[in-house]
């Protein structure tokens, strides 16, 4: 009896989430918007139908203002059928204090952005940001201010979506949507005012400590954390790296990737403790030498339903 009261349990809270769509996303991270033949061929053998595209970060600058930084050419185009959702990566310390009018001039750079390179039918974006418990707030009401400002600016929609993927409406049609990052030291943290959360897990580990754990990902520094996430009321994305990490410790030069069977471990965790991870996955980053990191089968097994 107490089994099927804790399986009825987690079968209400799943229901009582609204449900992301179905598919397969990656990260773009580089600063030119620029593809190979082998990136190419990735995006359509993986069915890649979105992909999250950095178009600037925003740091603070030597004035204490918080300001563009790194911005993204596009050299290239994305395929139609690919919806681009345009990131920005916040440095934690731009939310330290509020920024009259920020949320407003980045939600215009990117509408501009847009509309110089010609990327239609743009409805997301979505914000990246560490923030910690001190500057949550802080961050939770920039983010009400980034729907505010979006949600205006595709004035013609409303900006809150209906996440399910038997909708039948037309790319033009869609609501305005918001999303964020969200690392699983913040699943602890109320959740904040979007749409979507995209999980990182990936940078799970401290890299002072790289000859005991990798820091990219290890399932000990993971487990931790996985019982919080069926509690966590926000629909997540799920998002997994592939890529090397290079830095330096004490004058040492160190080299660290995952190993396929470690992500999949992970993965098969994750999806054990909340199903629904399993709609959106998201890769870590989209780049010739990540796809030559691993052999077609695994990442068959990443972007596995």
């Amino acid at each position: 009896m107490m089994l099927l009261l804790l399986a009825m349990t987690a079968c209400q809270k799943q229901s009582s989430r609204k449900t992301l769509e179905s598919g397969n996303a990656v990260y773009y991270w580089r600063t030119d918007l620029r593809l190979d033949s082998t990136e190419k061929a990735f995006l359509a053998q993986y069915h890649i139908n979105k992909v999250y595209c950095r178009y600037f970060d925003v740091v603070m600058n030597d004035d204490g203002e918080p300001k563009p930084n790194a911005t993204i050419s596009f050299s290239d185009t994305l395929p139609d059928s690919i919806e681009v959702i345009p990131t920005v990566y916040i440095t934690e310390d731009c939310m330290h204090q509020a920024h009259e009018g920020l949320a407003e001039r980045i939600v215009k750079r990117i509408r501009q952005m847009n509309e110089t390179n010609g990327i239609r039918n743009v409805h997301e974006i979505q914000i990246d940001c560490d923030y910690t418990s001190k500057s949550r707030k802080r961050y939770y009401a920039f983010l009400e201010e980034i729907r505010k400002f979006w949600g205006d600016s595709n004035s013609s929609q409303t900006s809150l979506s209906s996440l399910s993927s038997e909708s039948s409406e037309s790319s033009e049609s869609r609501p305005a949507r918001i999303s964020t990052t969200i690392r699983l030291h913040q699943l602890a943290m109320p959740v904040p005012p979007v749409d979507y959360g995209a999980l990182m897990i990936y940078n799970t580990g401290d890299p002072r400590k790289w000859q005991a754990r990798n820091p990219i990902l290890d399932f000990r520094d993971v487990e931790p954390y996985l019982r919080r996430l069926d509690g966590y009321s926000l629909p997540l994305a799920a998002a997994y790296p592939v890529f090397q990490w290079t830095y330096t410790v004490q004058g040492v030069r160190v080299d660290r990737t995952v190993e396929a069977e470690e992500i999949l471990q992970v993965k098969r965790a994750m999806e054990l403790e909340r199903s629904d991870l399993n709609r959106l996955i998201i890769t870590y980053h989209l780049d010739k030498d990540n796809i030559d990191r691993y052999k077609p089968e695994t990442y068959e097994e990443i972007y596995h339903h």
